[in-house]
């Protein structure tokens, strides 16, 4: 694909605000001139937007300012005038009752700050898990030159000589104490070793996931993904992108121009091949949306299905994202997937170049960390998607990250109605379980959380690990870790709030999943099925307002990509003229 730039120079967006002699623009001018800005900086230069998610109540994204500043030099130094601003942060670690249910608030946020400010194009400052998909749902929606920047990874954990995975690492220590494995001063020791720098989960959990797929979809400079946070070389990629994108605005290179259905095809088969969070499916189907691509979970299927998984990182593999790095990061990747026939190479990116152009001279450094593909971690990574009685519009599994021997699997549900019905529930001794049992959790969806928190991923029962058992198929509606692991069927839909069959499921019924024929279904008669739905009643009650009302009112499922119904759609960057 080629691209043509636009004739230069031209007249900027921003001097509807800043332009010539009027009462208005020495309204604007003057007002922005108390920051100690000359007056030459307002004759038609590219006015630049650093949209920053920085915020200390989200750790992965608490050292972004820092690389604000770098991404100012960059600006300053091509000619352009930065200007920083925040917007929401939706912090992993610590939003309750999830911070997926603040994706879209911090969407909109974006959308809104760009279209209603003079600004030319922006550099996007994301990290944390829903800050990517957020900051590029956002500035698809405007429609004005964007490039992001991630925060980077944090370093490499270590607990008594062995790699510590942040989030990875919790899931299974955790599991360890229940089964006696662990002590708690252990597990209070290892705490210390878990995040010992900046920057995001350093697993390929959805944050690293994310951050690739920006660079997959050809939003990102190549190599940006994995670089650890606190390299100086992140500081030379935020530096670097802020010359970038005063050139994306005098060659008026947009999001819709890179976000093509090419990108996003490129972008499905790099999250195969780097064992990708779960999450990413949601977040590139609401990404979709907003540049009017028509994405579902059958091009998942289609395009991911025979990708191999070549990097050997947690939660799939033995590496974490500082070994990725230095053995050539996403670049190898694509360019692996190139060779092989699997990447459109002539998709746009950012750059101004196509993806294949990107990447034609980079080398893989180390072959234990990205494996030639005659030794991939599995042949068919990627996500695969499950349909049936159980799930009529998909429910998704990682095998990358699931147990062989489960990927093929019949047995008996235990059923849990939400996520404190499995809480009261699941340390029993007497609960009727075992390793063959199926755990079946309701009512975690888009709607029934709300916000599709991630539980997904639920924890044995102390009585199965006590036995050494490590893995079970688990079945729900909700959302899980991209750090996290295990034969985890997730984003059932429709989901159980909405009268999705998974809300029917009782204790005692079977179930059989067959990942390599993508079926789930539920050996349930059909009459039985029908009745049951017939009788169901809805449990989740709307808020009586606030943001959770209009959450609950306009949430799409998962299938879809859990964005607002009204958001769906570029809206353009056009605002309605002002007068003083």
């Amino acid at each position: 694909m080629s691209f043509t730039k636009a004739a230069w120079p031209r007249r900027l967006r921003s001097q509807e605000w800043y332009g010539g002699e009027s009462r208005d623009a020495i309204y604007h001018r003057s007002w922005m001139k108390n920051q100690g800005l000359p007056a030459d900086l307002f004759d038609g230069r590219p006015v630049v937007g650093i949209c920053n998610t920085w915020s200390e109540l989200t750790p992965c994204n608490a050292h972004l300012r820092d690389l604000a500043e770098r991404v100012k030099h960059g600006i300053y130094e091509a000619g352009g005038l930065p200007v920083e601003f925040p917007v929401f942060s939706p912090g992993e670690s610590s939003l309750r009752p999830t911070a997926m249910m603040y994706r879209n608030l911090c969407a909109m946020d974006v959308e809104e700050a760009l279209r209603a400010n003079p600004l030319d194009g922006v550099v996007l400052l994301a990290g944390c898990d829903k800050t990517t998909p957020a900051l590029l749902m956002g500035a698809a929606s405007v429609d004005i030159p964007a490039i992001l920047v991630s925060g980077g990874p944090m370093l490499n954990g270590w607990f008594r000589g062995e790699r510590v995975g942040s989030g990875t690492a919790l899931w299974q220590m955790s599991e360890d104490i229940k089964a006696g494995k662990m002590s708690r001063a252990d597990f209070l020791e290892a705490e210390q070793s878990m995040s010992r720098s900046p920057g995001s989960c350093n697993t390929m959990g959805t944050a690293s996931t994310m951050a690739s797929m920006a660079e997959a979809l050809g939003m990102a400079l190549s190599g940006n993904a994995a670089i650890p946070a606190v390299d100086s070389r992140r500081r030379v990629m935020a530096h670097l992108t802020g010359r970038r994108i005063v050139e994306m605005v005098k060659d008026d290179l947009k999001p819709s121009d890179v976000l093509t259905l090419k990108a996003f095809e490129n972008a499905i088969c790099a999250n195969g091949a780097i064992g990708g969070s779960t999450n990413a499916v949601i977040h590139l189907l609401a990404i979709a949306g907003r540049v009017g691509i028509e994405l579902s979970l059958d091009d998942w299927d289609r395009c991911g299905r025979d990708i191999p998984t070549i990097v050997d990182l947690m939660p799939s593999g033995r590496f974490l994202m500082e070994e990725f790095f230095y053995a050539g990061g996403l670049p190898v990747v694509l360019k692996m997937l190139l060779d092989g026939g699997k990447l459109h190479g002539d998709a746009l990116t950012v750059s101004g170049s196509t993806m294949a152009e990107e990447i034609a001279e980079v080398r893989n450094w180390n072959e234990e960390v990205i494996r030639p593909v005659d030794r991939a971690l599995t042949q068919q990574g990627g996500i695969a998607v499950l349909r049936g009685n159980l799930a009529p519009n998909g429910a998704v599994i990682k095998p990358s990250a699931a147990s062989r021997h489960l990927m093929k699997h019949r047995g008996r549900a235990v059923v849990f109605e939400d996520i404190d019905h499995y809480k009261a529930r699941i340390e029993d001794e007497n609960l009727d379980i075992d390793e063959n049992s199926v755990m079946v959790l309701k009512n975690c969806g888009p709607r029934g959380y709300p916000g599709m928190a991630e539980v997904g991923n639920m924890g044995l029962p102390p009585k199965v690990l006590r036995r050494g058992i490590t893995d079970m198929v688990r079945i729900s509606d909700a959302r899980m870790s991209g750090t996290a692991y295990g034969t985890v069927i997730l984003h059932t839909s429709p989901e159980a709030a909405r009268g999705g069959p998974l809300a029917i499921v009782q204790d005692g019924d079977m179930i059989e999943v067959d990942v390599a024929e993508r079926r789930i279904h539920l050996d349930v008669p059909e009459e039985t099925i029908r009745a049951r739905l017939e009788s169901w009643k809805p449990t989740a009650r709307e808020p009586a307002s606030g943001y959770a009302k209009l959450f609950h009112r306009h949430v799409g499922g998962a299938d879809t990509g859990a964005d607002f119904d009204f958001l769906v759609g570029s809206r353009g960057h056009e605002v309605p003229r002002e007068s003083h």
